[in-house]
């Protein structure tokens, strides 16, 4: 294998990456034997496995369930390819209690054996804090629900592994985000700045019933915003921020006929000890389980009401170290929109990296947003993208090689997707749902979502990114970053494992992630094909596995090693797969 790439070295790294990137094989290119490319595998779970909760604590007893029996079935427990236990399927429901270990996610298998078909998979996530390894969806309407669709709502997110909740403009005034009577207790209801009815119970309920399923809720609201503030607020036009040195033309977020918020001064005690008070009344009142904070980008030159230059990024880092002096037990993260300050807000005790991504459009852009965000916390904090998918659509369905795609990169640099709520997310303002997710692309986003957790100790649990060297006579290849056409490689070693991911763009149109127009296509699929791995050690085991391959399943792999090479054949190939050697 490669050199591995020093943790604070990324850039370097993928600067190599784009200097390298037709080392695995494309210099005998024109000698290529190109594999014909395969009709897709077409995998669909048969006993309808599902599970309790969307996490699990250390010790905590795991209950599963099916639709049925069926005969010469046995459950598979696995870790990281290795069975730990099997039993026989003999009813409807059971329980299995994972191994006592912290931060560990597992592979359970339903497995015909007398052809060792796969019929089901699901993964589980023992972690005792949800933010080693976020898995972050959203809520965006709070009005007149029933509990039935409350419930079913939660449900299809625990599905999905989903282990933490943004509520997204649950508020009513940005400084004032619980409304209170005037005998201190919450109004039964409100209105957002989109006159759009919230009701206490509604969102008290959801937080309640996601507790139920180990989920955490965190509360949507502005670091430094201001909602038509009135007489009687308590706020002080001395708190804003000022696009002039003599505090008479306030910044301003334009919502056009609804009015504007006004931009506060995150560094400015006075306004975080008025903030602090009003979240101490949610806290108070709702069990949520922190604070996500948002912010509005770059705001060019600003200045505090006195005069004096405002470093909005240093207010961030104020504003959130103050935070959790103040709210030590309470989770926060704050969007880097962008990246906008990422650097000083990643220097706080935020519990993961938070981007919304806008100017970075191509795959390789997504993977150097989470490269950075693990560099600015010191491998420290997993990563989450709000990354929206065919934004510029207002109708019809996602397409679904591009969220695929998409997620295959993430998840293969071990970051995760903000996309999944009360339906699929395709723009800034969440409660927006005019697209659809096909039954295609619903039923493989739940083998992504348990692969990432399944294998989340190799893609999510440090190690180090290296530059493989990988070859085929049978399929293109070139290193990361992706170029159309080909499979691109990613490598990584982790303990005494060696990672080999299989990200493929051959049969691709477009290399822009978003997908506007959604013209995206397909990759071609291929099964059987050779790959021919260096390596600096001897190799004990070799296997596979791959979210699009019978619902992510592990297989060990034969292997031939001669000297410093294995040669393998893999069984398939068509978004996403993944090869892993041990010593």
């Amino acid at each position: 294998m490669g050199k591995i790439i020093s943790k604070n070295k990324f850039t370097i790294f993928l600067i190599v990456l784009l200097v390298l990137n037709f080392s695995c094989d494309n210099n005998e290119s024109q000698e290529l034997e190109v594999e014909e490319s395969i009709t897709p595998e077409m995998y669909s779970e048969t006993l309808g496995l599902l599970k309790d909760k969307a996490k699990y604590a250390p010790g905590e007893e795991v209950s599963f369930h099916v639709d049925e029996v069926r005969e010469n079935t046995i459950i598979r427990y696995k870790f990281l390819g290795e069975v730990l236990a099997e039993e026989s399927l003999s009813a409807t429901t059971w329980n299995w209690t994972p191994p006592i270990e912290d931060f560990r996610g597992y592979m359970v298998e339903l497995v015909d054996i007398a052809n060792e078909d796969v019929l089901g998979t699901i993964a589980v996530d023992v972690s005792s804090n949800w933010t080693k390894f976020p898995r972050y969806g959203f809520l965006s309407s709070f009005g007149n629900i029933s509990s039935e669709n409350q419930n079913e709502v939660l449900n299809n997110l625990k599905d999905f592994h989903v282990n933490g909740l943004q509520y997204y403009d649950w508020h009513a005034k940005h400084h004032i985000p619980l409304p209170l009577d005037a005998n201190g207790s919450p109004e039964s209801t409100w209105v957002d700045l989109f006159n759009r009815e919230i009701k206490f119970e509604t969102v008290n309920n959801y937080i309640n019933a996601g507790h139920e399923l180990n989920m955490a809720s965190m509360f949507y609201n502005l670091i430094f915003g201001a909602w038509h503030p009135e007489n009687g607020d308590g706020f002080s036009n001395e708190w804003l921020a000022f696009k002039d040195q003599y505090h008479k033309n306030s910044d301003k977020h334009d919502l056009g006929d609804l009015g504007s918020i006004l931009v506060t001064n995150p560094s400015n005690q006075d306004w975080q000890k008025y903030i602090f008070n009003k979240t101490e009344d949610v806290y108070s009142n709702l069990n949520f389980d922190g604070w996500h904070l948002d912010q509005l980008g770059n705001r060019g030159l600003l200045y505090d009401y006195n005069g004096y230059l405002m470093d909005l990024e240093t207010g961030f880092e104020n504003f959130l170290n103050n935070l959790k002096t103040h709210f030590p037990e309470k989770k926060i993260v704050l969007n880097a929109v962008d990246q906008y300050g990422q650097d000083n807000i990643l220097k706080t005790p935020v519990d993961f990296a938070y981007t919304e991504v806008w100017s970075r459009i191509q795959y390789s852009d997504l993977v150097q947003v989470i490269l950075e965000n693990r560099e600015m916390s010191n491998n420290q904090l997993n990563t989450v993208l709000a990354a929206y998918m065919n934004y510029d659509a207002s109708e019809g369905s996602f397409n679904t090689p591009s969220v695929l795609l998409t997620d295959a990169v993430i998840f293969a640099f071990g970051g995760s997707h903000l996309e999944l709520g009360e339906h699929m997310l395709s723009r800034e303002y969440f409660p927006f749902n005019n697209l659809y997710m096909q039954d295609d692309l619903k039923n493989s986003l739940k083998e992504y979502y348990d692969f990432m957790v399944a294998y989340e100790n190799l893609l999510r649990d440090g190690g180090d990114f290296v530059i493989p060297d990988v070859s085929s006579k049978s399929i293109s290849l070139n290193n990361w970053p992706p170029i159309t056409g080909n499979a691109s490689v990613v490598g990584k070693k982790i303990d005494n494992k060696t990672v080999i991911q299989l990200l493929n763009f051959d049969g691709t149109n477009t290399l822009s992630w978003r997908d506007n127009n959604k013209i995206q296509t397909k990759p071609n699929a291929f099964a059987g094909f050779d790959l021919s791995i260096a390596v600096d050690h001897s190799v004990s085991k070799v296997w596979f596995a791959s979210p699009d391959f019978k619902g992510g399943a592990s297989k060990e792999v034969e292997y031939i090693q001669n000297d410093n090479t294995i040669q393998i054949t893999v069984p398939y190939l068509e978004y996403w797969s993944m090869i892993v050697l041990e010593q």
